[in-house]
């Protein structure tokens, strides 16, 4: 039999980057995308390399573009990371897996490198299968820190807790990571939004690349560590614009919701430098009319739209900054 398990990519509607941060966000899950992994017993352990993951290049500049897109490591060290993890936790636990062997690969359709969460994406996909092959039930609030702890603890990357919730629990979820909880716990609290509930949405992202995430937010974390007052004064006013999100979505107030969305995108401008390509597109959004901010860490953004016309103006006026324009799909 062969399993085959998927995880899409997500998009921070409100409250990014202050996850990462004992903050609070609001993510919605983007169905148009996603990573998939096929898993199917074997007599040895066999991890199938991809295209990112071979070293055989038609040129030099084959190499470089390739090096561009993936870095210097491709999907397979992921695959290792989410394996090692079930592995730990299963023992942690108390459960046995047996000796039983597979083979697994994996295939993505998310952008690469414009923020829409395509690394923690493959490891969601690949514990998702993981636990059907073994039969292991992972309880849902404790599986966004089993997929984090993959990423911080065994690949270095820096990132939150944010994306892994979404791509677990799917929908549209406000999620609250105060610091005391988080730390007692080891997960946040978590609440589901009903997406029927949500205004027009539009996601637009850049074809070209963009920059890895975790070197992103790096100059950030230091800041953050150090008490500089600028950042941890702005990603604590990041968590309200989030809170005040949630209620403006429950009370259907998307005349609010679209001033926050801008506000959102306001706020980090002032403690993180925006490239030229990334306040291009956001500012080619405003002009149509829309709000917009980060959907990520840079190179895609969200928000909100009016009607079709300015959906139209969306689509030709982003073209022309080498964007593309999608209605996200959420459920």
């Amino acid at each position: 039999m062969i399993i085959e398990s998927r995880a899409y990519a997500r998009a921070g509607l409100l409250g990014n980057p202050s996850d990462g941060y004992f903050g609070k966000t609001i993510s919605i899950i983007v169905r148009n995308f996603g990573a998939s992994v096929s898993l199917y017993e074997s007599p040895e352990l066999r991890i199938e390399e991809m295209e990112d993951d071979r070293n055989t290049f038609r040129n030099i500049y084959h190499l470089v573009d390739s090096v561009k897109l993936s870095g210097y490591y491709g999907g397979t060290r992921l695959i290792k990371a989410a394996i090692k993890k079930f592995v730990e936790y299963c023992e942690s636990t108390g459960i046995r897996t047996g000796g039983r062997n597979f083979t697994i690969r994996y295939r993505s359709s998310i952008p690469r490198q414009v923020g829409l969460a395509g690394s923690s994406a493959i490891i969601t996909a690949t514990m998702k299968a993981l636990m059907q092959f073994y039969e292991v039930d992972i309880p849902v609030h404790i599986l966004p820190t089993l997929i984090l702890k993959a990423e911080s603890e065994e690949l270095g990357i820096n990132a939150g807790l944010q994306d892994r919730v979404i791509q677990v629990y799917e929908g549209c979820v406000f999620m609250d990571f105060d610091r005391s909880f988080l730390e007692k716990n080891g997960f946040g609290q978590y609440a589901r939004i009903d997406p029927a509930l949500l205004p027009k949405l539009y996601l637009a992202y850049k074809v070209e690349l963009g920059k890895v995430s975790g070197a992103v937010l790096n100059n950030i974390r230091e800041k953050y560590e150090k008490g500089d007052v600028l950042v941890t004064g702005t990603l604590k006013e990041l968590a309200e614009v989030a809170e005040q999100g949630r209620e403006a979505i429950l009370k259907s107030d998307y005349n609010k919701l679209s001033e926050l969305i801008d506000r959102n995108f306001d706020l980090r401008s002032t403690i993180m430098k925006i490239s030229g390509s990334n306040m291009e597109l956001v500012m080619t959004a405003r002009k149509c009319g829309a709000s917009a901010k980060f959907s990520g860490s840079g190179g895609a953004i969200i928000g909100m739209y009016e009607d079709d016309e300015m959906l139209r103006r969306l689509i030709v006026n982003l073209q022309k900054v080498n964007a593309r324009v999608i209605k996200p799909i959420i459920m």
